[in-house]
């Protein structure tokens, strides 16, 4: 006797959408229906999932933030013709695609998403401009909030958090200060072509993050993404990690090994702090960006790859090509493209949004906590040498300074300066 199964087959969504409300509430709905739902805040990230795993059906939304949609639907319908596309907006798809049997259950949480008020509030909430400000709901779950009625040092006030700056900002990038809304335009530009990037911009600021940007928003984004350190890696040691070696090239290499640049064939190679490397290496790593080929250290024949670079540095480079302590050359094959990332200090109007979304990051290991006004006020008296990396730590070490109480005091709040230091900075 044949015994059916009665347990229910896996059901998955990839959800896409800049909207965190939403996608929390239409992941909610699809999750009580026995669906398990990928979110993408995203098209570049939506299509990494879809790529990742199998999946039945994708709910898109209207917008996207990094790619234009008649793009994104075009790359999807070439990759992925068997899933389902479900738009937020009920349209139908063409004759022919693929549609889910399960599709009305699709429908249905769609349409309770888009009733918020019918929904359950899960997410973190908006900080409204100053004006409008009123006393929030308390959010259910985990959800993170900022509470500040004060302004900046400077005398403006704090955007919106959740206003749509156009399509130029990228998920990766929190912040609606327009020297941010530009970086995230220069990287949508120049993610599409080969052009070398070269990234600028103060220890902190994210530097990689646009790196991976680019590389996430090109036609390279499914290969691989391999970053060095310049600054890391021993001068003696740094061209075998680079170009790799054969077995008994050196002393110690007692095996051949791939290097850097060959492992990141077909995808992109992010060399940070690219003003640390020896003058001699350069000229190495001038030829291969100029052909497209390498020697490995103990071989005599070329290898050819195809390889974008990415480069990044907190020096001027430019000066120290023209005092000669960085190849000019070079300097000009890498500076094709230059993204320049701005210190937290310069758009510290951005810094309740970047608040907002470390917290949210803690509190999926541990309670959520939320911030008071005074503990904001003394934030934004800072003058955050290390920028946005250095508000990331501050902040997960006042997490656990807080221990068990749910907001966060000014005195949890500890910059690793001394006091007279401090008010340097």
């Amino acid at each position: 006797m044949t015994i059916l199964s009665t347990k229910p087959a896996v059901r998955t969504a990839v959800l896409a959408s800049s909207d965190v409300s939403f996608r929390r509430r239409v992941s909610e709905t699809l999750t009580g229906l026995r669906w398990q739902v990928r979110e993408a805040g995203g098209g570049a990230e939506a299509l990494a999932e879809l790529d990742a795993n199998p999946t039945e059906a994708l709910i898109l939304d209207s917008w996207l933030p990094d790619l234009e949609m008649e793009e994104f639907v075009a790359e999807f319908r070439r990759h992925h013709p068997e899933v389902d596309l479900v738009t937020v907006n009920g349209e139908e798809g063409e004759d022919g695609t693929t549609r889910s049997p399960r599709r009305h259950e699709l429908l249905y949480a769609i349409r309770r998403g888009q009733d918020a008020d019918g929904a359950i509030w899960n997410s973190a909430p908006v900080i409204e401009p100053l004006e409008t400000r009123r006393t929030p709901p308390q959010p259910v779950g985990r959800a993170v909030s900022v509470v500040w009625s004060g302004s900046l040092p400077t005398g403006e006030t704090v955007a919106p958090a959740r206003s749509n700056s156009g399509s130029q900002r990228l998920p990766e990038l929190v912040g609606s200060h327009p020297g941010m809304l530009e970086v995230g335009r220069r990287v949508r530009l120049v993610a599409p072509r080969r052009t070398p990037v070269l990234i600028e911009g103060p220890t902190g600021t994210g530097k990689e993050l646009v790196a991976r940007a680019v590389h996430r928003m090109s036609d390279r984004a499914n290969r691989p993404f391999v970053a060095l350190n310049c600054a890391a890696i021993p001068e003696a040691l740094l061209e075998a990690e680079l170009f790799g070696h054969t077995r008994g090239a050196f002393t110690g290499a007692v095996q051949g090994r791939t290097g850097r640049i060959e492992a990141a064939h077909g995808g992109t190679l992010f060399l940070d702090e690219i003003g640390e490397m020896p003058l001699v290496l350069q000229s190495k790593l001038l030829r291969f960006v100029e052909c497209g080929e390498l020697q490995r250290v103990g071989e005599n024949e070329p290898v050819r790859v195809d390889v974008r670079v990415v480069a990044a540095t907190h020096q001027p480079l430019a000066r120290l090509a023209e005092k000669g302590e960085f190849r000019s050359d070079l300097y000009y094959r890498l500076a094709v493209f230059v993204v320049r990332t701005p210190a937290l200090r310069d758009h510290l109007e951005d810094l309740p949004l970047l608040v907002e979304h470390f917290l949210a990051r803690l509190a999926l290991d541990a309670p959520a906590k939320r911030l008071g006004a005074a503990t904001l006020e003394k934030l934004l008296a800072h003058r955050w040498p290390g920028n946005v990396r250095e508000l990331e730590h501050v902040l997960e070490c006042a997490t656990i300074l807080a221990e068990e109480r749910p907001e966060i005091l000014p005195e949890d709040i500890e910059f690793g300066l001394a006091p007279e230091a401090a008010g340097q900075a």
